[in-house]
């Protein structure tokens, strides 16, 4: 009977909730962006804007990252993002909030949010999916009213 106490009491030391939020402004289709600047920040050792660039270069659209004063003039969307990370004999992300604005309006179009306090986490990549695959996806049109 005590190993089975203590057993689940374990399992449920080491399961936590983990919650993504995707959110666009109202009226912003960032389906249309096609060319994408991921703001590097100076204090990032991990390269999740590097992450990020394959993202969105594996979801079709053109990427690159670097400091804000490299941005190329055709630029359409500024991906700006911030992580935290914990350590507990590792190191592990727990939470990841990436920001999308447009870069001609400086308006903001969208942002994503993962967080998972937990040692149990999933990778930067899985993270990234989760918030830009439905961020960029198609706004669902219109149904006239019946």
């Amino acid at each position: 009977m005590k190993p089975i106490l203590a057993l689940v009491l374990l399992s449920a030391l080491l399961v936590s909730c983990s919650s993504v939020e995707t959110r666009r402004s109202p009226g912003a289709d960032l389906s249309r962006y096609q060319r994408f600047y991921v703001v590097h920040r100076l204090n990032d050792d991990r390269h999740i804007d590097e992450l990020i660039v394959r993202r969105l270069r594996e979801l079709g659209r053109e990427a690159s990252a670097g400091h804000l004063t490299m941005m190329p003039e055709n630029t359409e969307a500024i991906v700006t993002y911030d992580d935290v990370w914990a350590w507990d004999f590792k190191s592990y992300l727990i939470q990841l909030t990436v920001y999308i604005s447009d870069a001609r309006r400086e308006r903001p179009l969208g942002h994503g949010s993962y967080r998972q306090p937990s040692p149990v986490t999933k990778p930067p990549q899985e993270l990234i999916r989760a918030i830009l695959d439905p961020l960029l996806q198609p706004r669902p049109a219109k149904r006239p009213p019946p």
